[in-house]
């Protein structure tokens, strides 16, 4: 396994729809393991296919969330969700029409690394997808865990999550994209080497 450079806003395959997964092979599980310890790295709670340089539609996610069970239930009061998912299909709530919260609902990405922005996002979605051993599975998330799905889904269509934010935080995100010389092909960084904070 590898630590894989994450590219940066400005990298063509970031703006450009993701080809599907067409064999699942050695070759997919050795990327998708290099995207796993690349995310772990970064650290980051989701990681695509296009974010890494390869323009398929897939991504892999980690995410723990508090349950809000007791303490002493059987099932504790957090659950891991980690995996891969390949081809997906994602079906997303409808979005409020109220302005994104900046406390409860900004966003960052390791595409666009140090910078966070607020965004409304739908509460729920659910997610259908394949892993790699190519069995079709669907999870229904919500909060946080719909977040980083509808994210994540974004980059197979070639979309960053700036690319969606209010109007005012997108003239920010443009200012610091070119002050830090990002909008252009080619940059890159490698988590664990360079200082960079997502």
């Amino acid at each position: 396994m590898a630590v894989l450079p994450i590219r940066i806003s400005g990298d063509p395959v970031l703006h450009t729809p993701a080809s599907p997964v067409v064999t699942i092979d050695d070759e997919l599980r050795a990327l998708v393991a290099d995207m796993f310890e690349t995310m772990d790295a970064a650290p980051g709670v989701g990681l695509a296919g296009p974010q890494v340089g390869v323009p398929l539609r897939l991504f892999v996610f980690s995410y723990t969330e508090d349950t809000g069970e007791e303490e002493g239930d059987d099932t504790g009061s957090l659950r891991e969700y980690r995996g891969v998912a390949i081809n997906p299909e994602l079906y997303i709530s409808p979005t409020s029409v109220e302005p994104a919260d900046p406390d409860t609902e900004s966003e960052g990405c390791l595409s666009f690394p140090g910078e966070r922005f607020p965004l409304v996002r739908g509460e729920s979605a659910i997610l259908r997808a394949t892993d790699l051993d190519g069995r079709p599975y669907e999870i229904e998330a919500h909060g946080w865990l719909a977040r980083i799905f509808q994210h994540e889904f974004d980059h197979l269509d070639g979309l960053l999550y700036v690319d969606r934010v209010d109007p005012v935080y997108a003239k920010v995100a443009r200012k610091i994209e070119r002050k830090k010389g990002w909008g252009v092909p080619g940059n890159a960084w490698l988590p664990g080497v360079d200082e960079l904070d997502a």
